[in-house]
Formats: structure tokens, C-alpha cells, sequence
């Protein structure tokens, strides 16, 4: 099975494959005070969505996102010290041609430019992120005015040309002294100093940002950066001894997810708007009958991705079906951090790239996960299957399968890499991100028109950068980079993107 739950072609991880087998079904879950699971399973009723074939609402939010670490650059200027990600990028064999984000796209040196860019494009919302080596550089303790000054620069560009800001406070860049320090997340420590990081930076920004994001895509820097009795592929490249192991550092994410929705509603001189971000697993019914879709409900809270991440932090538990599956090799929760990690949230950022169809089955599961045939149509890297449907049936299920029916939904990073190259008259023609792009905006049309609670939507990525463990070898941006010269190219997704924007449908 080739998906972004399994092994690449390659054998090589990526950043949102999964590390070992499916978990299995979920039968139900446990009661929570923050929520139970729904009977129903039929769409909800038209009506939220805009006039016209493929038209949005009028309130609908445009955006583009890009992470700290991946084109900032300034590794190791005024005041930051090294990321978890600087670090494991020197290894030799770690990143494909030895690359790193000691510069990435220099946005530390050209942001107003790059600013520019994000207005001509006509988006006014914008998905960054904080790094916190640059404000807090060992993780705790002393705080970096230079960083901050930074960021507030930035900021002030961004309110100058009309764009509204949505900060991620966490996009991977854990300091390596907290690392050096403690282990970084298999600690329970970091969940308090990584609340005293977003204080900080709420306390200090707060006065130019409302919307925060607390984490991204906890099943990421967990999974893929801590492998058990084997060599994980992400930073910081950490063996661990057992499952149990890797479950607390889990669960030590999600507590300080929990943690700084608290911080960040304390420190904020304004009221807040808080979500996380998780890209969790979407389910598709291969068929849509009642069976298929009952059985990707069941998929949806049982796969362990979900099942450990999404379900907890919107429930309030693990799930007893998780739970079992464990066994002793579960969490070690101690009084009050169910609570604490079931916060209120003002939205959901979902990244959404590629999905799994499903099928009903007579299992104890009840469901099964299909695998693809080989000629399945791929992007340009291995875990990128061109399932446009996953993004309805991820919005979807929230209601669905976890009775959110009225927690906003935003898509915080939705996109694909494509093999572009620059034509002898100096253009990109990225026609295959055209066509990915549209045909997963039609699938948000359809989660609209149909009542589900999608507000917005963030493409990834403004530019190339820096991705992580692929290096610069793979480019998401709408926006070339000529890495040699830092020269910024508008792609034709970026033309298309814009008329998209500017006229508010699907082009």
C-alpha cells in the first residue's frame, strides 16, 4: 500500500508517512465530557455556500503558509542557536544532498519582498511561523529581543500592505538544548517550557496578531523523528527502546498543546483565536453507500494516527479501542491531563495532501483500508497520491464520526510539489499544481454547499523551500526559487491562484 500511511516506493520515509502498522478499528469511543460520537452519517443540508458553480462565500479566507525553519535562513544570526533540524541536517546521508536551512530562501534578509509577493498574489491572510530558538534560543530562560524585533518587523509589513497574520508558535524547530537538555519531547518538562515560549511571544506580538495556532502536525515530529528499535528519518533521528516510550512523547505533545492554549489565552492583551493544526488521516468510502461511509467513520477514530492525536485533543480521550490496543504499552496520563489537553478550540487547522480509501468489511474492525495499484496517479514524491476526495471526507468526518458539527474548520496547508523548471523564456509552467489545486478546491466547494463549517484556505506553499529530509529537491512553492541567486519566480499556479482570489471561485 502506497500512501502517506505506509513506506514510499523508495523504501525512504517522508514527512507525514507513518511509522509502522495500522492500529485497527475503534468500535467507540469512550465517553469525555468534551464530546461524543454521532449515530448519523448522512451529509448535513445545503446552503452555506456561495451563489454560482464553484463560487465561495463572500467571508471565505484566502491564504498562503510557510514555516520558520524552512525559508527563513539566519541559522545562526543575531541571537538564534541551533534547532533540532540544523543539527540532524549535518549528519551526512540525513537530507538529500547534504542540504540544510542554514539559509533556505534568506526570508530572515528579504521579507519585505517576499511580502510583496504575498499582496500582489491578493491573499490577505497569511500562515507563519515563530521559531523558537530565535525568541527563546536554549529553550528556556533568557529571551532574545533581536528575535522578537524580527518578527515584529515582519509583522508591521504584513499590516502595512493588509494582511492578516496567523502565527504557528511550533512548525518542528525544537531548540537542541532543550534536546541536549532533557530529550526534548520525550520529557514531560517540555510542555511547561514550551507554554513559557508562547507566553513570551504572545505577550510580546499579541499587540499585532489575534490568530495563533498552538503545534503543527504533532504526528510528524513524534513519529517520523523518534523511530522504535529503528532509525527514524526526521530530526532529531532519536532511538527509542519501546511503543510505551513513544507513546508518552505523544502524549507529552498533546499536553503541551494543552498548556499553551491556556498560555496564549493568559498573555494575550486582545481575545485570541486559538487552534492547532493536525494533519490527520482522511478516509475515503470507495463506494459512498451507508456501509462504506459507517465504515470510514470507524476508520477515521480507530487508525492510530487519529486515534492518538485528533481524537484526544477534540474528545478528551484516547479511546477505549486505542486504549486496548496499547495495552500496557499506553501513555502514562496522570490526573487532570485529559483536561488539560481537551481545550477549547476557536478552530481546527487541517493539512490535508492525500487520503486512504475504505471499504466496509466483516472484521472485528468492521472496516478495511484498500490498498492502491501501482499505476495510481502520484505528484512528484512517492507519498502524494491524488486523492482530491480526502479533503470533503476529512472535513466531513469531523461531524461525522466526532460530532464537530460547528468547530470552524480552516485547510492550513493544502498543495504538491511538481518537477518544475524554468522555460527558455524564463516562466514556470506548473500545470500539474493547477490541476491538483483545483480539483481539491471542488471537494471544499462540495464540503460548503453541503453545511460543513469551512472557512478557509491556506496553500502551501507561498515558495520553495527548505523540505525537510527532501532538502531542495522538491519544490511546493507557488513561487520559484532560484536557490543560487535567492531570485523569486511567479509560477503559473501563482497567476492562476490569484485569479482564483480575486474573483472568489474555482478558475
Amino acid at each position: 500500500m502506497n500512501n502517506s500511511s505506509k513506506h514510499s516506493q523508495d523504501g525512504a520515509w517522508d514527512r507525514r508517512a507513518f511509522l509502522g502498522g495500522a492500529a485497527g478499528g475503534l468500535a467507540a469511543l469512550m465517553s469525555t465530557s468534551c464530546a461524543s460520537l454521532p449515530g448519523g452519517g448522512e451529509p448535513k443540508a445545503s446552503g452555506h455556500g456561495g451563489a454560482g458553480a464553484g463560487t465561495f462565500p463572500k467571508d471565505f479566507v484566502w491564504g498562503v503558509a510557510t514555516a520558520a525553519y524552512q525559508l527563513e535562513g539566519a541559522a545562526f544570526e543575531d541571537g538564534r542557536k541551533a534547532a533540532t533540524w540544523d543539527t540532524f541536517s549535518r549528519i551526512p546521508g540525513k537530507v538529500v544532498n547534504g542540504d540544510t536551512g542554514e539559509v533556505a530562501c534568506d526570508h530572515y534578509h528579504r521579507y519585505e519582498e517576499d511580502v510583496r509577493l504575498i499582496a500582489d498574489l491578493g491573499v490577505k491572510h497569511y500562515r507563519l511561523s515563530v521559531a523558537w530558538p530565535r525568541i527563546i534560543p536554549d529553550g528556556r530562560g533568557a529571551v532574545n529581543a533581536k528575535g522578537l524585533d524580527f518578527y515584529k518587523r515582519l509583522l508591521d509589513c504584513l499590516q502595512k500592505h493588509g494582511i492578516t497574520p496567523h502565527i504557528t508558535l511550533f512548525h518542528w524547530d525544537t531548540p537542541q538544548a532543550l534536546e541536549d537538555r532533557y530529550g526534548a519531547w520525550r520529557s514531560r518538562e517540555i510542555a511547561t517550557d514550551f507554554a513559557e515560549y508562547c507566553s513570551v511571544v504572545t505577550k510580546n506580538l499579541g499587540d499585532r496578531v489575534q490568530y495563533w495556532m498552538t503545534i503543527n502536525e504533532i504526528f510528524c515530529f513524534t513519529y517520523l523523528g523518534y523511530g522504535v528499535k529503528t532509525m527514524p528519518k526526521f530530526a532529531p533521528g532519536v532511538v527509542l527502546n519501546t511503543r510505551k516510550e513513544l507513546a508518552n512523547l505523544v502524549h507529552h505533545a498533546n499536553l503541551a498543546h494543552g498548556l499553551a492554549c491556556q498560555a496564549i489565552r493568559a498573555a494575550s492583551p486582545v481575545k485570541p483565536h486559538v487552534s492547532i493544526v493536525i494533519n490527520y488521516d482522511a478516509y475515503i468510502p470507495a463506494v459512498e453507500t451507508p456501509e462504506n461511509i459507517e465504515a470510514t467513520k470507524r476508520a477515521f477514530v480507530g487508525e492510530e494516527h487519529n486515534g492518538t492525536v485528533l481524537v484526544p485533543i477534540l474528545t478528551g480521550s484516547y479511546g477505549k479501542r486505542i486504549m486496548e490496543k496499547l495495552g500496557p504499552e499506553a501513555p502514562d496520563i496522570r490526573e487532570g491531563d485529559m483536561k488539560t489537553i481537551c481545550q477549547p478550540l476557536d478552530a481546527l487547522g487541517f493539512n490535508i495532501y492525500t487520503g486512504s480509501y475504505v471499504r466496509a468489511a466483516s472484521n472485528p474492525d468492521g472496516y478495511e483500508l484498500l490498498p492502491l495499484p501501482k499505476a495510481y496517479p502520484q505528484m512528484h514524491v512517492p507519498w502524494l497520491n491524488f486523492l482530491p476526495e480526502s479533503l470533503y471526507w476529512g472535513v466531513r468526518m469531523l461531524t461525522d464520526a466526532l460530532g464537530k458539527a460547528e468547530l470552524p474548520i480552516f485547510i492550513t496547508e493544502n498543495g504538491c510539489p511538481t518537477d518544475d523548471e524554468l522555460t527558455k523564456t524564463g516562466e514556470v509552467l506548473d500545470l500539474a499544481r493547477v490541476m491538483y489545486t483545483r480539483a481539491y478546491l471542488k471537494n471544499a466547494h462540495r464540503a460548503i454547499q453541503e453545511g460543513y463549517p469551512l472557512k478557509g484556505y491556506f496553500h502551501w506553499s507561498l515558495m520553495d523551500n527548505f523540505e525537510w529530509a527532501d532538502g531542495y529537491s522538491r519544490r511546493f512553492g507557488l513561487v520559484y526559487v532560484d536557490y543560487p541567486t535567492q531570485k523569486r519566480i511567479p509560477k503559473l499556479g501563482y497567476h492562476w491562484y490569484k485569479q482564483v482570489v480575486q474573483q472568489n471561485r474555482i478558475v
